[in-house]
């Protein structure tokens, strides 16, 4: 079953519940009336934010409540320019927040402007920590650390190795997402045999790939060529500096190597076999639900869920899916079947021999 059915699957009833919530009938099928919501963004060093989540939340706002506006931003990793474009939001009349923090403990701040405002705050795909947010909807983090972990351990001992040194790249210090990533990736390594290095753990500021790159090549230096097995990076930004490290340094084979969210370089990386694998997350679910909640909130409406995440501050009502392990293997199965990227989209010039050797052309 590709990840995005399997997600479907699990929040179906969710989601009816929503959607009933969100819409009004009428001849047309029904919208909502119409209202302002803001779709606040952290960065686009990762490319999802703007290729999918922003225009799936979209679509599925309009396809809801054709009159709602969205107010859209980025806020391109800066805690605060995201907090002004928040107050902006909010003085232009939004009546709920969809925000993906920058900084999730930071972010609490916003969540008290909005709160002064009586306009709920929907925390998506990062949690924001230590604040009354109303609703958080994301994927089960750990558990995407723990597949990355599990997948990487499994390559290796495939491989015939079952000790040596793995070098451990997280993302940023800020995301809350990164420590859960972390938390999971120990739990399956931990007690495999292999080692983490370096101690204390990596986190890479700003997720940027260049700052993973750079840590790469320090580590090389320190390890030598030949002193680690694998490599942890925490998504595919960081691997695919990891990676360049590796390269630009004439390590060949490059090490088995994780990711996640099946970036569409990462996907061509690991069709060439310099990256291992990566961890979808199907975007279009967790977008889609984001739409329908943030509508029937417009409405005055109080979608409930039986699963609570707390932040430090409240048990924050949730919506959790589940992530899933890609690797050469299964590409066909997952991001092709559910219309990700086309197999001309992944097997360019450049990787026609390799698409042709896993079965894509």
């Amino acid at each position: 079953m590709s990840s995005r059915r399997l997600a479907v699957a699990i929040t179906t009833a969710l989601l009816l519940t929503v959607g009933a919530a969100a819409c009004e009938s009428g001849d047309s099928g029904g919208t909502a009336s119409g209202g302002k919501i803001a779709l606040l963004l952290p960065e686009s060093q990762t490319t999802r934010y703007e290729q999918h989540d922003r225009p799936l939340f979209e679509a599925k706002v309009k396809e809801l409540c054709a009159d709602c506006e969205i107010i859209y931003s980025n806020a391109q990793q800066d805690q605060s320019r995201q907090q002004q474009q928040a107050e902006a939001a909010l003085n232009n009349g939004a009546q709920v927040l969809v925000l993906d923090p920058v900084d999730g403990a930071a972010a609490a701040t916003i969540v008290s402007l909005a709160k002064a405002k009586n306009v709920p705050v929907i925390s998506y795909d990062r949690l924001i920590q230590n604040a009354p947010v109303d609703y958080y909807i994301s994927f089960d983090n750990e558990r995407v650390g723990q597949l990355q972990g599990e997948t990487l351990v499994n390559r290796l001992k495939e491989l015939g190795k079952t000790s040596g040194d793995i070098v451990m790249i997280n993302g940023s210090p800020t995301d809350n997402n990164a420590k859960l990533f972390n938390k999971g990736a120990h739990s399956a390594l931990d007690n495999s045999g292999f080692k983490t290095v370096p101690t204390p753990d990596f986190f890479t500021p700003e997720w940027k790939p260049e700052n993973a790159q750079k840590f790469m090549e320090g580590q090389i230096a320190q390890l030598g060529k030949d002193g680690f097995v694998g490599v942890y990076a925490a998504n595919d930004g960081t691997a695919g500096g990891a990676i360049s490290a590796m390269r630009a340094a004439g390590i060949t084979p490059v090490p088995p190597t994780t990711g996640q969210d099946a970036e569409l370089a990462a996907i061509q990386r690991i069709i060439g076999g310099d990256q291992y694998m990566t961890v979808y997350k199907a975007f279009k679910p967790e977008a889609d639900q984001a739409a329908e909640l943030a509508v029937a909130l417009v409405k005055g409406e109080k979608p409930s869920t039986d699963r609570t995440v707390n932040n430090g501050a409240v048990d924050v009502p949730s919506f959790l899916l589940e992530p899933q392990a890609v690797t050469k293997e299964n590409v066909k199965e997952t991001v092709v079947a559910d219309n990700l990227y086309t197999i001309e989209q992944i097997c360019t010039s450049s990787y026609s021999a390799a698409c042709q050797a896993a079965g894509l052309t």
